[in-house]
């Protein structure tokens, strides 16, 4: 690859950007970075810590420094906080560093997504289900504007095996016109 290759996966929690970059990165034989763990590296606390201490605009000031940080990067394979487009002028931002992909899917999806997922929520903490659905149903009513200004999006409803997340990759590789 001559020409650097920065991908920055964008989209609503659980919607598989890790998944997706992980195996994407792995495909390209690139680096792949998530913004939130890098943050925490970073900052030596994780994301909730800076949530609790900053509160919200203090750790999206955070954020938003350190995708400026890492989107600097040259042959990488970047996946974004959910929230991380919808502050300051970072959706225009990751456009301009390089291929941006929003991965789409359906609220039902994400529910079972977050469901099946390892990680800590602190946004869900403490609903119920069908708070759950009401809340991510809101959200993305809210992020939708900022994630449909990614240069491409993927369709990622179907990814709940490994063949699927496989299938993904390739068709997310055919859509950017990687090898």
């Amino acid at each position: 690859m001559d020409t650097p290759v920065r991908i920055i996966l964008v989209g609503y929690m659980g919607s598989g950007k890790t998944t997706v970059g992980k195996a994407l990165a792995k495909s390209l034989g690139l680096p792949f970075y998530d913004l939130d763990w890098y943050i925490e590296s970073r900052m030596r606390k994780t994301v909730k810590q800076l949530f609790d201490e900053r509160g919200e605009d203090g750790f999206r000031q955070v954020e938003r420094n350190m995708l400026h940080e890492v989107a600097e990067f040259e042959n990488i394979v970047l996946s974004c906080g959910g929230g991380t487009p919808c502050f300051f002028d970072n959706m225009d931002y990751i456009n301009q560093q390089g291929e941006s992909v929003y991965l789409k899917c359906t609220t039902d999806v994400l529910v079972q997504h977050l469901k099946m997922g390892k990680t800590v929520r602190p946004l869900l903490l403490n609903k119920t289900p069908e708070e759950v659905v009401a809340f991510i149903e809101q959200q993305l009513r809210q992020r939708e504007p900022f994630y449909t200004k990614a240069k491409h999006t993927l369709d990622v409803s179907l990814m709940d095996n490994f063949d699927k997340i496989q299938i993904t990759v390739e068709q997310l590789k055919q859509q950017l016109g990687l090898p």
